[in-house]
């Protein structure tokens, strides 16, 4: 089932169980989810919770996330298990209440960022980005519904953020990687080659020296790959600790059966292994780095955005909880900026910028259109608009963007909702109503009979 030379090495790395690891990549994955607290306190039926995630539970079937209204409103995510680990290492190495700067520098398609995104809540300014045109779009995407108003997403190379010197408190860098640690899928057994494996090495270190000069001094570097391969992991460490001017920085694990320490040359790092760990395989490190670093500066504009009139405040003010220093108008668009306003003039110059905070609403001639970003956001307020409350089969109609002619919605702006959770925007204008959720978000696949029984159930 596996390459042959992935077998030899696996067998020659002595803190692995090579039969244990064997076999459980013969078995099927574990199923994960993390929940969104800010909007859903429930936890799953027949479930367990994930001892390194406070907010994450192992499911024993994989449900329909298709066709489950609640995850296409944020209410959850789906994510593999060991990736959720970050959450202790937050939780450790950063404390106090100061303002964080943090960079997910690989962050489609989305797991890890919505996860730091729910962790730095309103105490900071989090960037996810992603090189890969198609990939920031869904990352963009999946930050939208998870509805935290503290994230910027971008599309840039590491290398351009050379230009952000000592910006960042946190980068975490989910390095691209040969993937033997997902090796329970067949594509990733057969897209592996030691020499793809080799030209992954290059590019993770590459990634990491691009993006170290952004890392203030002190400040944390998590780097993590998906694979077993010590020339991907522990010896990349060595090899950028001793490049860069860095530390290894010891996380707690001993609450936490089955996670393995890994000694190499004075670094070290924390191996997921599957048949000691219930997840998939991962590799991850804490850097600190030691070495001075510059100071971003940029020249401050006294007024962010000429365009911004006072009815444009006005409507923010009714319809969010936004403080209304972060407002800025782009055309006939407004919207709120995350972090601080220099913060975002000195990205808003350097970076390419694929949301720019949350968009709120459209300016017209007859008033003011809202955004479907505003219908997911947690700064929305609750009596801003008239909701109308969906069974399961009207919100999946919804979804779908089908004719939706559901009885009883008051005319002009409605919030569509499931379980009194926000989908999204419809127009009632007397005749029709019109179905405002987004055309390229929307479900395509046709939905059985049987859709309600696939999908997740909850506690009361």
């Amino acid at each position: 089932m596996f390459p042959e030379g992935f077998i030899q090495r696996i067998r020659n790395q002595n803190y692995i169980d090579a039969d244990d690891l064997f076999k459980a990549l013969e078995e099927p994955s574990p199923v994960s989810i993390r929940i969104n607290r800010l909007k859903w306190n429930r936890e799953p039926l027949n479930s367990r919770p994930i001892p390194w995630c406070s907010s994450g539970f192992y499911l024993d079937n994989r449900p329909s996330y298709t066709l489950d209204p609640l995850f296409h409103s944020g209410c959850y995510y789906s994510q593999e298990a060991s990736g959720m680990f970050i959450e202790q290492i937050f939780r450790q190495l950063v404390t106090g209440d100061s303002y964080l700067r943090v960079l997910d520098m690989c962050g489609a398609p989305g797991g890890k960022s919505t996860h730091l995104s729910s962790l730095i809540g309103s105490r900071g300014l989090l960037v996810a980005n992603e090189v890969i045109k198609t990939r920031a779009a869904v990352l963009a995407e999946n930050i939208t519904k998870w509805g935290t108003s503290n994230t910027l997403v971008t599309q840039n190379d590491p290398s351009v953020f050379s230009e952000l010197p000592g910006f960042f408190d946190i980068i975490l860098v989910d390095a691209p990687c040969s993937g033997e640690g997902m090796f329970r899928d067949s594509i990733a057994v057969t897209e592996w080659s030691e020499e793809n494996a080799y030209h992954c090495s290059e590019r993770q270190k590459r990634i990491v020296t691009d993006v170290w000069p952004s890392l203030k001094e002190n400040g944390i570097l998590i780097y993590c790959t998906c694979t077993f391969n010590p020339a991907e992991n522990e010896e990349n460490i060595k090899l950028l600790v001793t490049k860069l001017g860095a530390e290894t920085v010891d996380v707690e694990i001993s609450d936490f059966n089955g996670i393995i320490k890994i000694e190499y040359k004075n670094v070290h790092g924390y191996g997921f292994y599957p048949g000691r760990v219930k997840g998939e395989g991962l590799f991850i490190s804490v850097l600190r780095k030691t070495g001075t670093s510059g100071k971003t500066s940029g020249k401050i504009r006294k007024n962010m955005s000429t365009e911004l009139k006072r009815a444009d405040l006005e409507k923010v003010k009714e319809w969010t909880n936004f403080p209304v220093e972060n407002i800025i108008r782009t055309g006939d668009q407004v919207s709120s900026f995350p972090g601080l306003k220099e913060d975002y003039h000195i990205l808003s110059r350097r970076l390419k910028m694929i949301t720019s905070g949350t968009k709120i609403c459209t300016a017209r001639k007859n008033g003011y259109v809202p955004d479907h970003e505003l219908a997911l956001s947690e700064a929305i307020r609750k009596d801003a608009f008239s909701v109308a409350e969906l069974d399961y089969n009207e919100a999946l109609s919804y979804l779908r963007r089908d004719r939706f002619l559901p009885t009883g919605i008051p005319k002009g702006w409605v919030i569509a909702t499931f379980r009194g959770i926000n989908l999204g925007f419809c127009n009632n204008i007397g005749n029709r109503v019109n179905n405002y959720y987004p055309i390229d978000w929307r479900i395509r696949m046709s939905i059985p009979e049987t859709g309600k029984r696939n999908i997740l159930n909850w506690e009361d």
